[in-house]
């Protein structure tokens, strides 16, 4: 017998990507309303379900929306999906916007900037009226920094970068690092022309991610800092054996849900 990460879903799809799909689709269902018409997308993994969810509700239903983007890989969802797209500039204030996380502590507050878009991404969290999450297991811990090891991603302005990291390191972060370039040589830039540090951060700090990210915005020479505390409304997770969770920002959860066979 297939062990379970081996199993297929909906589609062939492994169990785990069949439950981020059926827990992407279950926060569309939820909060991707008829009356929503202003819609941030943020970037990562599950976003791709999260579009084709939304696409699936037919042109209709999208006609009078626009979808505003965190960064290329949902401009491209988008784009590619024939939605209409818009910008922060146009339109300040969100409806919604739906997004994925490196990590959530109980409380809901997030890491977030794996991928280098926290400044952008905070910005379309922060304009929208309702900010919901969608991720995998592996992102779910009771402390931040319990699974997600790489520190907090801390978008930089390149000229202060040495600065600022000598500053972290007297805030706590002695392993601070500049992020660099996997596939280039030299750090990695991001869509506004910055560096990214990542800064580890003992698990004490991490606890009071609302007190670390007040200090470190402080530095001067950081644009914005993966910590995004007390903003998330709802989390939806993709469990192992396929079945989905949701969890509240007043700390209530829905555990386990076997998705339906639609989804």
């Amino acid at each position: 017998m297939a062990s379970a990460s081996k199993s297929t879903g909906a589609k062939g799809l492994s169990l785990i990507e069949s439950a981020k799909r059926a827990a992407a689709h279950a926060a569309v269902d939820a909060y991707v309303r008829p009356d929503k018409k202003l819609i941030g997308i943020g970037s990562g993994s599950t976003v791709p379900y999260v579009v084709e969810r939304i696409i699936a509700q037919g042109p209709e239903a999208n006609r009078d929306r626009w979808f505003v983007p965190t960064g290329f890989q949902s401009k491209d969802l988008i784009v590619d999906g024939g939605l209409r797209l818009g910008d922060i500039d146009a339109f300040p204030t969100l409806d919604v916007t739906i997004d994925g996380a490196d990590e959530t502590d109980t409380a809901l507050n997030l890491i977030k900037g794996g991928g280098a878009c926290q400044l952008r991404e905070k910005v379309l969290a922060e304009a929208a009226k309702e900010f919901v999450v969608v991720a995998d297991y592996r992102k779910r811990s009771k402390v931040l920094g319990e699974a997600w090891k790489q520190g907090v991603p801390v978008e930089v302005v390149p000229f202060a970068a040495k600065r600022v990291l000598r500053k972290l390191e007297q805030l706590g972060s002695t392993d601070a690092t500049l992020r660099m370039g996997k596939a280039k040589a030299g750090p990695v830039v991001t869509d506004n022309c910055n560096f990214c540090i990542d800064a580890p951060f003992p698990t004490a700090q991490m606890r009071e991610p609302v007190n670390l990210c007040a200090e470190i915005k402080k530095i001067t020479g950081v644009v914005e800092v993966g910590l995004f505390p007390q903003i998330c409304k709802a989390a939806y997770f993709g469990n192992e054996d396929g079945t989905i969770s949701i969890v509240k920002q007043d700390g209530s959860a829905e555990e386990n849900i076997k998705p339906d066979e639609q989804n």
